[in-house]
């Protein structure tokens, strides 16, 4: 996989790195053609909250951005949220229904829509989908733009940028490494958000601590049962991930005390039926993936949903922000 050569700058990194340059220089005319005004962005009626990184792959984006989501809701506030959708069959602007499929608006979207309980319109055009989800739901006084950090095109208010603990890998652009956007791009973002053990920091950056936390499982089948790990140990249990980190999910599979073989697949994978073990005693996955699952599998399907804890006071930061006052 790419990310495991972008851990090194090893033969495949060097061979690449004249194209990572090209695609730096790229990103560099395009940020200026912005600022300049010569690329136009739009500004909507209601705040807009981007939450993003510079590198590709997950770094917990959908874990903030559902908890930021609630957030908002809880200090009475109306969001709504948009977002590509990555790995679904088209790039039209579509709202997630109650019915809707991973293949129709994208497995992240799903689970927003689902965990959040607010509208969620996906579409290649962030402005578009945002437009389409002011004019169908028109109480929405916040916009949330899950992964929309390099979508210039849409103005925003706050821009909160999310670091992992594999942080900037060998810190070379894509394709070499994994970086979208230069690391001084982060002393330009409203806040950092450090998903575990990160190391980012940017002067003059508001930085706030993410930590995914989840340690009851739920049957996917709909029987409405859940458990323990302490329920599940000592079974064969395999452990499938298709997320930007799977090792990340593994681990914490570890941490609960959880011996398991494990697949690791490409984010947002499209699970076909080879995919699935037939031979053990139960599967163990996360919420992401689970959405995807076909329901007649052979072995029963365990899902460990996570959910965001933020230190110090996420929410009011951004409250705070969008109002229009300095945080205190």
């Amino acid at each position: 996989m790419l990310t495991d050569a972008w851990r090194s700058r090893g033969p495949l990194a060097w061979l690449l790195l004249p194209v990572g340059l090209l695609f730096f220089a790229i990103v560099a005319v395009r940020r200026r053609l912005y600022r300049a005004g010569l690329l136009k962005s739009t500004t909507l009626p209601v705040p807009v909250v981007v939450v993003g990184n510079i590198t590709a792959g997950g770094a917990g984006k959908t874990p903030l951005t559902i908890w930021l989501a609630r957030a908002l809701q809880a200090a009475g506030r109306h969001p709504g949220v948009v977002s590509r959708g990555h790995g679904r069959d088209d790039d039209a602007v579509r709202e997630v229904g109650a019915g809707a499929t991973a293949a129709e608006v994208g497995d992240e979207p799903l689970l927003i829509h689902r965990r959040a309980g607010c509208p969620v319109v996906v579409g290649r055009d962030r402005v578009a989908a945002a437009v389409a989800l002011l004019a169908a739901h028109p109480e929405c006084d916040v916009i949330v733009a899950d992964d929309g950090l390099q979508h210039y095109r849409l103005a925003r208010d706050i821009e909160l940028v999310v670091c992992d603990a594999r942080g900037v890998m060998n810190g070379w652009p894509l394709p070499a490494g994994p970086l979208r956007e230069p690391v001084s791009r982060l002393r330009e973002a409203d806040a950092l958000v450090l998903n575990g053990c990160c190391s980012a920091v940017a002067h003059g950056v508001a930085v706030f601590r993410m930590d995914l936390e989840g340690a009851r499982f739920h049957r996917l089948d709909g029987r409405a049962q859940s458990c323990t790990a302490a329920e599940l140990a000592g079974k064969r249990l395999h452990a499938l991930a298709g997320i930007g980190d799977p090792a990340r999910f593994f681990a914490h599979l570890e941490e609960l005390g959880l011996s398991c073989e494990t697949h690791a697949f490409p984010d947002h994978h499209r699970y076909a039926g080879a995919d699935f073990p037939r031979e053990g005693d139960a599967i163990v996955t996360t919420e992401k993936d689970a959405v995807k699952f076909p329901p007649d599998l052979a072995l029963p399907v365990w899902v460990l949903p996570v959910a965001a804890r933020l230190e110090p006071d996420l929410a009011q930061f951004v409250v705070e922000r969008i109002d229009g006052r300095p945080p205190a």
